[in-house]
């Protein structure tokens, strides 16, 4: 156990670093700051200079791996670090320098218990890629086949481990200062970043979520999940098909080679609602640096590191406040945060509806480049407090991915309109999923289901209540009442008591046992 000095001590390095990158003035300003943080983060930035312009992205690089992952989380999160913080964080990129190959060498060959050679025919030691957790080699297999290599860094997950142990530290105290720290529910927010970042440190789970994604995605046309070699996958390595293809973050090159730019943000919109919606389990990683499109068309997806899901009632519940904002229903979305309890239930509906309405309204009908979905989820967050809305952890991840998607659509086609897009396929879902006959499907199922368990039911009944034996039922027997379950009052006990004395000297003396 981590003494509580050790993670005041880091966290007190850490906020040196913020300091100099100017990013605790936000803190210290929030009027919701709980005092023991603002004396802290004074006393952190004693004797620096900060700049005009916090570098909030540049603090959580210098900081390390770990605090690059956390900024990519709280990106999302304006409503606990701030749209200017949330807008800066949007720019980390997780970009580190590699690790000296003789130190990747020597994790393949103890991971695997043999040399590269009797793996991979070649193995390029420059990498094509590093990140905080792990870099990418290219390679060509014992049998010819083009892979790209992810390798964990050295020592990683003990880095990590510790990190996170102080994250769930302090969150812990914010939290029990109460008030707005505790709405936000900030250990809720590690405790999620903690699950996806463990997920990411075991390769073999990425291998599996690649696995489990191309299952959902087959059929799909246009989209693709590169396989996986799963003899040369383990824990720590990686191994997938190489993927030729353009950054689709490279608009000129995919204009040059010929692609519908249109027909590109629209396919990477629908893959994503398939994804997030009809699949309940989606790539939440889904920035420029992840996706690449081949010569004919065709987007591919790689790194499986993060991944969201969303259960089924929670994914009908998401689908009906889309169509609803992208209608104009506001009355419909707002009974659905009563329903899935969102909002207080001592909180007025239709008050609710109208504070949506203010948020949505204004950018109905309007082309992405006049209007933001991070900007609408932004202002989602503020009606939050109004409401007294605690933080939903499960849905932090898709509302990054929604960020994530928009922006790449933009890009893509500054002049898409992300509703127009989404409303044909999420009416679709809904009138399959809501629809007379998915609710028939639905009973037909549940009342199999429950037909189903009537014989394990009976048989639990026949345990509880045996069937009786051969011989003939016995008659039933009157109730008596034992003296041993009656309490005698204090004087009866003393009369019994001498009663039972006195015999006993009268029968000694008849027997002559006294004189």
């Amino acid at each position: 156990m981590t003494r509580p000095a050790t993670h005041i001590w880091r966290l007190f390095k850490w906020g040196r670093t913020l300091a100099r990158h100017g990013a605790l003035r936000g803190i210290e300003r929030d009027p919701n700051t709980p005092l023991p943080v603002k004396r802290l983060a004074r006393l952190a930035r004693i004797g620096t200079i900060q700049p005009a312009v916090p570098d909030y992205a540049g603090a959580f690089r210098d900081i390390g791996p770990a605090a690059i992952k956390l900024g990519q989380t709280l990106a999302t999160r304006p409503d606990l670090v701030g749209e200017d913080a949330a807008r800066n964080l949007l720019s980390l990129q997780d970009n580190l320098p590699p690790v000296d190959f003789a130190q990747i060498r020597a994790s393949i060959e103890a991971s695997f218990e043999q040399p590269i050679e009797a793996l991979w025919a070649e193995f390029d030691p420059v990498p094509i890629g590093a990140a905080s957790i792990a870099q990418v080699h290219r390679a060509v297999t014992t049998d010819g086949r083009k892979v790209a290599v992810k390798v964990l860094r050295p020592g990683v997950r003990e880095r990590f481990a510790r990190d996170i142990e102080t994250y769930e530290w302090a969150a812990a105290q914010l939290e029990s200062f109460g008030g707005e720290a505790a709405r936000l529910r900030p250990r809720l927010t590690i405790a999620n970043f903690k699950r996806w970042t463990l997920r990411e440190l075991d390769l073999r789970r990425e291998a599996a979520s690649a696995s489990e994604l191309a299952e959902h995605m087959a059929g799909t046309a246009g989209y693709e999940v590169p396989g996986i070699d799963w003899d040369r996958t383990n824990g720590r390595v990686l191994t997938v098909d190489w993927i030729d293809g353009i950054k689709i973050s490279d608009t000129e090159s995919l204009r040059a080679a010929g692609h519908d730019m249109h027909e590109l943000a629209g396919r990477l919109v629908l893959a994503f609602l398939k994804q997030a919606i009809a699949a309940g389990f989606f790539h939440a990683d889904m920035h420029q640096g992840n996706l690449f499109v081949r010569a004919d068309g065709t987007i591919v997806a790689i790194d499986f590191g993060i991944m969201g899901r969303i259960d089924r009632r929670a994914r009908m519940w998401l689908a009906e406040i889309l169509y609803g904002l992208t209608t104009g229903n506001y009355r419909r979305v707002a009974e659905i945060h009563f329903e899935a309890q969102y909002v207080p239930s001592y909180h007025n509906v239709d008050e609710f509806a109208t504070a949506l309405r203010a948020v949505g309204e204004p950018m109905r009908g309007k082309p992405v480049s006049e209007l933001s979905v991070g900007q609408m989820l932004d202002g989602l967050f503020a009606i939050t407090r109004d409401f007294d809305m605690q933080t939903q952890p499960h849905l932090l991840l898709l509302q990054k991915t929604m960020v994530m998607v928009e922006g790449i659509a933009t890009q893509l086609d500054p002049a898409i309109n992300m509703w127009d897009v989404s409303a044909p396929y999420v009416r679709n879902w809904i009138r399959g999923e809501l629809g007379p006959e998915a609710a028939l499907a639905d009973r037909l199922r549940e009342d199999t289901q429950t037909l189903l368990r009537i014989p394990q039911l009976i048989r639990r009944l026949e345990e509880r209540y045996p069937p009786k034996g051969g011989a003939p039922e016995q008659p039933p027997l009157p109730d008596i009442e034992l003296l041993r379950e009656r309490r005698p009052s204090g004087a009866a006990r003393y009369l019994v008591a001498a009663a039972a004395g006195g015999a006993l000297v009268w029968l000694g003396t008849a027997l002559g046992w006294l004189a």
